[in-house]
């Protein structure tokens, strides 16, 4: 999920160098969401990963 984030921020950046505003913000966008995403199930499997029991 990290990967698409940081494909769709250089797909923002490269749009917006070459006068795409509309396709910029919305890639940003994406990216944006897709980061907050994947802090949010970092932070779940680092704390559901605690409490798993290896036999």
């Amino acid at each position: 999920m990290l990967r698409w984030t940081v494909i769709l921020l250089v797909v923002a950046i490269v749009a917006a160098i070459f006068g795409f505003g509309g396709i910029a913000a919305g890639a940003a966008s994406i990216a944006k969401i897709l980061f907050w995403i994947f802090v949010v199930l970092f932070l779940l499997s680092l704390i559901g990963g605690g409490f798993r029991r290896v036999d």
